[in-house]
């Protein structure tokens, strides 16, 4: 595939990137950002040094997620984007409904360094262990955030990503209501999306696709069953974090 080069004229960051998942990371959800791809760099920095009579034509607008079917992440495009922190979580109820528990795993600098699980339910769902798996991780961003850190969060489940990132928006100003019937899940809902109102400028929530090889949200569906083996209602650091081949040949969620 030839080089291409990413020119963006109005994102978290300017300038010229050598990927889509670096220019992505600038774009991604950023209202009216600027930016399109190049064949060459010398068209890139002749574009971004004279952006007027580029962007009027021929620059796309970033559009937020959920609106049309994306390509979903590879783990080269995760590895590549530039965060120091990248949280991914999951979650499992075993049957569904049924007992349930989260898990999240934590990389700095592409560089496993934490694995939690917890937040067990006796009896929860696949959705309830999902957002509560998504709360602890916005939990700890704002952690690593107050330490001045760039966090993105991975999360498998669109159900959890977009009621809180989009849906729940519009329930808060009706009331939490809605008027197709009952919302699901407020108890988890409500606390969450008054969290991520505190931290939602500062950090990248990403939708991965489950069980396909991406290690972050592998150990994360690994720790949401040791979560429903140890029945630990707390979120719990999982101590054993060197030998990560002898974690993802744990049972799987």
């Amino acid at each position: 595939m030839a080089q291409k080069y990413y020119v963006v004229w109005k994102g978290r960051e300017t300038g010229i990137f050598t990927t889509w998942a670096q220019c992505k990371a600038q774009v991604d959800k950023f209202a009216g950002a600027k930016y399109k791809s190049f064949p060459s760099l010398i068209e890139a920095e002749s574009a971004f040094g004279d952006p007027t009579s580029t962007q009027s034509s021929t620059v796309t607008t970033a559009k937020k997620s959920g609106g049309s079917k994306k390509t979903p992440l590879s783990q080269d495009q995760i590895t590549e984007m530039p965060f120091d922190i990248k949280i991914f979580t999951d979650g499992a109820s075993v049957p569904n409904p049924g007992e349930a528990g989260a898990g999240i795993a934590v990389y700095e600098n592409n560089k496993i360094s934490e694995l939690w699980y917890g937040i067990y339910q006796a009896v929860g769902t696949n959705n309830t262990a999902e957002l509560n798996g998504l709360y602890q991780a916005f939990i700890l961003a704002k952690g690593k955030i107050a330490k001045g850190y760039s966090v993105a969060i991975y999360c498998d489940s669109m159900y959890a990503i977009q009621s809180i990132t989009q849906w729940a928006e519009g329930w808060s100003k009706k009331g939490w209501t809605k008027a197709s019937g009952e919302i699901k899940n407020l108890d988890i809902i409500k606390p969450m999306y008054a969290l991520y109102q505190e931290i939602a400028n500062k950090i990248e929530v990403f939708h991965v696709n489950g069980h396909v090889g991406i290690e972050g949200n592998e150990l994360a569906d690994r720790m949401s069953i040791v979560a429903i083996e140890s029945k630990d209602e707390a979120l719990t650091l999982y101590r054993e974090t060197h030998d990560i081949a002898k974690i993802l040949a744990l049972r799987a969620g």
